[in-house]
Protein backbone atom coordinates (compact mmCIF):
# COMPACT_ATOMS: atom_id res chain seq x y z
CA UNK A 1 0.00 0.00 0.00
CA UNK A 2 1.63 3.38 -0.95
CA UNK A 3 -0.82 5.82 1.55
CA UNK A 4 -0.88 4.89 5.40
CA UNK A 5 -2.12 7.74 7.17
CA UNK A 6 -3.45 7.27 11.07
CA UNK A 7 -4.40 10.22 13.10
CA UNK A 8 -6.27 10.07 16.73
CA UNK A 9 -8.60 12.39 18.33
CA UNK A 10 -9.82 12.67 21.88
CA UNK A 11 -13.83 13.00 22.51
CA UNK A 12 -15.37 14.27 25.81
CA UNK A 13 -18.15 11.81 25.39
CA UNK A 14 -18.52 8.10 25.92
CA UNK A 15 -17.52 5.47 23.54
CA UNK A 16 -21.06 4.49 22.35
CA UNK A 17 -22.09 7.56 21.86
CA UNK A 18 -19.70 8.81 19.56
CA UNK A 19 -18.96 5.60 17.75
CA UNK A 20 -23.04 5.83 17.24
CA UNK A 21 -22.60 8.86 15.56
CA UNK A 22 -19.56 7.89 13.56
CA UNK A 23 -20.48 4.99 11.97
CA UNK A 24 -24.28 6.35 11.03
CA UNK A 25 -23.82 6.47 7.23
CA UNK A 26 -26.48 9.44 7.68
CA UNK A 27 -23.90 11.71 9.65
CA UNK A 28 -21.47 11.68 7.26
CA UNK A 29 -22.04 14.70 5.28
CA UNK A 30 -21.61 16.42 8.54
CA UNK A 31 -18.18 15.42 9.84
CA UNK A 32 -16.63 14.43 6.70
CA UNK A 33 -16.18 17.18 4.71
CA UNK A 34 -15.65 15.80 1.28
CA UNK A 35 -18.49 13.40 1.95
CA UNK A 36 -21.47 14.97 -0.45
CA UNK A 37 -23.73 11.77 0.22
CA UNK A 38 -24.00 8.96 1.93
CA UNK A 39 -26.14 6.01 1.58
CA UNK A 40 -26.37 2.13 2.85
CA UNK A 41 -27.49 0.22 -0.25
CA UNK A 42 -29.97 -2.04 2.43
CA UNK A 43 -32.50 -0.93 4.99
CA UNK A 44 -30.99 -1.46 8.76
CA UNK A 45 -28.39 -1.18 10.73
CA UNK A 46 -24.74 -0.89 9.35
CA UNK A 47 -23.44 -4.91 9.69
CA UNK A 48 -20.49 -7.06 8.12
CA UNK A 49 -21.39 -7.08 4.31
CA UNK A 50 -23.51 -3.62 4.80
CA UNK A 51 -22.32 -1.36 1.40
CA UNK A 52 -22.85 2.30 1.33
CA UNK A 53 -22.65 4.92 -1.71
CA UNK A 54 -20.44 7.41 -0.86
CA UNK A 55 -20.63 10.12 -3.15
CA UNK A 56 -17.18 12.64 -2.27
CA UNK A 57 -14.97 15.29 -3.85
CA UNK A 58 -11.35 14.80 -3.92
CA UNK A 59 -8.76 17.28 -5.57
CA UNK A 60 -11.36 18.80 -7.07
CA UNK A 61 -13.08 15.29 -8.67
CA UNK A 62 -16.46 14.04 -7.78
CA UNK A 63 -15.99 10.47 -6.81
CA UNK A 64 -18.50 8.03 -6.25
CA UNK A 65 -17.26 5.01 -4.51
CA UNK A 66 -19.55 1.73 -2.60
CA UNK A 67 -16.89 0.77 0.41
CA UNK A 68 -18.09 -2.39 2.17
CA UNK A 69 -17.90 -3.23 5.56
CA UNK A 70 -15.47 -5.81 5.98
CA UNK A 71 -15.06 -6.12 10.29
CA UNK A 72 -17.50 -4.39 13.15
CA UNK A 73 -17.48 -4.29 16.46
CA UNK A 74 -20.40 -2.00 18.11
CA UNK A 75 -18.76 0.77 19.67
CA UNK A 76 -15.36 -0.46 19.25
CA UNK A 77 -14.25 -1.18 15.71
CA UNK A 78 -14.86 -0.68 12.08
CA UNK A 79 -13.27 -1.89 8.89
CA UNK A 80 -14.52 -0.93 4.97
CA UNK A 81 -12.55 -1.85 1.86
CA UNK A 82 -13.07 -0.23 -1.61
CA UNK A 83 -11.98 -0.58 -4.55
CA UNK A 84 -12.54 3.12 -6.17
CA UNK A 85 -11.18 5.65 -6.57
CA UNK A 86 -8.11 3.06 -5.51
CA UNK A 87 -7.87 0.05 -3.64
CA UNK A 88 -8.08 1.51 0.15
CA UNK A 89 -9.04 0.03 3.41
CA UNK A 90 -10.68 2.91 6.25
CA UNK A 91 -10.57 2.06 9.62
CA UNK A 92 -11.97 3.35 12.65
CA UNK A 93 -11.23 2.39 16.26
CA UNK A 94 -13.00 3.48 19.60
CA UNK A 95 -11.36 3.04 23.19
CA UNK A 96 -12.13 5.05 26.61
CA UNK A 97 -9.97 7.81 27.80
CA UNK A 98 -11.05 9.20 31.08
CA UNK A 99 -14.35 10.18 30.57
CA UNK A 100 -14.08 10.59 27.20
CA UNK A 101 -13.01 8.77 23.83
CA UNK A 102 -10.15 8.39 21.78
CA UNK A 103 -11.37 7.84 17.87
CA UNK A 104 -8.42 6.56 15.62
CA UNK A 105 -8.88 6.40 11.73
CA UNK A 106 -6.46 5.08 9.65
CA UNK A 107 -6.89 4.82 5.48
CA UNK A 108 -4.59 2.37 3.66
CA UNK A 109 -4.30 2.40 0.10
CA UNK A 110 -3.16 3.98 -2.73
CA UNK A 111 -3.22 4.79 -6.80
CA UNK A 112 -1.37 2.24 -8.58
CA UNK A 113 0.91 2.72 -11.76
CA UNK A 114 2.84 5.88 -12.17
CA UNK A 115 0.26 7.30 -9.71
CA UNK A 116 2.25 5.90 -7.14
CA UNK A 117 4.56 8.92 -7.45
CA UNK A 118 2.62 10.70 -5.97
CA UNK A 119 1.46 9.21 -3.28
CA UNK A 120 3.47 10.89 -0.71
CA UNK A 121 1.85 13.96 -1.71
CA UNK A 122 -1.77 12.38 -1.19
CA UNK A 123 -0.36 11.08 2.01
CA UNK A 124 0.42 14.81 3.07
CA UNK A 125 -3.43 16.02 1.77
CA UNK A 126 -5.47 12.93 3.31
CA UNK A 127 -3.61 13.44 6.91
CA UNK A 128 -4.97 16.80 6.63
CA UNK A 129 -8.19 16.22 5.26
CA UNK A 130 -8.73 13.95 8.06
CA UNK A 131 -7.68 15.71 10.68
CA UNK A 132 -9.85 18.90 9.72
CA UNK A 133 -12.53 15.89 9.72
CA UNK A 134 -11.97 14.94 13.02
CA UNK A 135 -11.80 18.54 14.71
CA UNK A 136 -15.18 18.90 12.95
CA UNK A 137 -16.52 15.96 14.67
CA UNK A 138 -15.47 16.77 18.12
CA UNK A 139 -16.83 20.37 17.43
CA UNK A 140 -19.98 18.83 15.96
CA UNK A 141 -20.25 16.62 19.14
CA UNK A 142 -18.86 18.76 21.98
CA UNK A 143 -21.22 21.64 21.21
CA UNK A 144 -23.27 22.31 24.11
CA UNK A 145 -26.52 22.60 22.12
CA UNK A 146 -26.05 19.10 20.28
CA UNK A 147 -28.20 16.34 20.53
CA UNK A 148 -25.47 14.06 20.88
CA UNK A 149 -23.95 16.09 23.61
CA UNK A 150 -27.86 15.82 25.56
CA UNK A 151 -27.90 11.87 25.62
Amino acid sequence: MSIDVTVEIVIDLPRALVAEYVMEPANEPNWIKGIVQSTPLAPGPIAKGSRVRRLAKFMGRQIDYTPEVMDLDPDRRLVMKTDKPFPMTIEYEFSDREGGTVFRQRLLGGPGGVMRLFAPLMASMVRRNIRSDMDRLRTTLEAPRSSMAQR
